[in-house]
């Protein structure tokens, strides 16, 4: 759920990026950092422990829009990706207001999309969150890949909820931007809908 600074006139909201492990979140985070003006954005935030990672930072994007005269910080989240770390997964998406799946095209790795979009959905549910009714993108990175499955396949396995969708190379900057702003704009059609500022 946003949380609103009434004296900044701003409106803060949570967007987590949830995925298998080196399937392209922190990538993905680093490209979005990089790419964003220095006046707008905190520095970039990571939580290193001796087995995992996670990485933060806010942001104040142009040209998304004010609500009822408040702007919208976005902050960006990535999650550890292996499932041994569940408990940080569940605390990072606490109150978050939108997820960007970022799933990995290659062929073998669709056990792992699958067992990652599993672990959200049940994470989600334990928060009373539906992944049906959150803004939710779905991410195919590495689309460079000799090795990717089809666009076809990577949808009919991995997109049931008919989110919206984009291929992506994150690390050259393909689908980055497209993602996060689908996400941005459906959690801002959320906000629009039930603001009571």
């Amino acid at each position: 759920m946003s949380f609103i600074n009434y004296n900044a006139k701003e409106i803060h909201c949570k967007v987590v990026y949830y995925g298998p492990s080196l399937g392209g979140k922190t990538t993905n985070l680093q490209w979005v950092y990089q790419q964003t003006a220095e006046e707008q954005k905190s520095k970039l935030m990571t939580l290193n422990t001796d087995v995992e990672r996670t990485l933060f930072f806010d942001f104040l994007p142009l040209n998304v829009g004010e609500i009822r005269g408040f702007k919208t910080r976005f902050h960006l989240y990535t999650v550890p990706g292996q499932v041994v770390y569940d408990a940080s997964r569940k605390l990072i998406l606490k109150g978050l207001d939108g997820v960007i799946f970022v799933a990995d095209s290659q062929i073998e790795r669709m056990e792992e999309n699958l067992e990652s979009l599993k672990n959200l959905q049940i994470n989600l549910e334990q928060q009373g969150y539906s992944l049906k009714e959150i803004p939710m993108v779905m991410q195919y990175n590495k689309r460079d890949l000799p090795n990717a499955a089809s666009l076809a396949e990577l949808r009919s396995v991995l997109n049931t909820f008919n989110a919206p969708d984009f291929e992506a190379t994150a690390n050259e900057g393909r689908g980055v931007f497209e993602s996060l702003k689908s996400a941005s704009k459906s959690i801002i059609n959320v906000l629009k809908g039930g603001a009571s500022l």
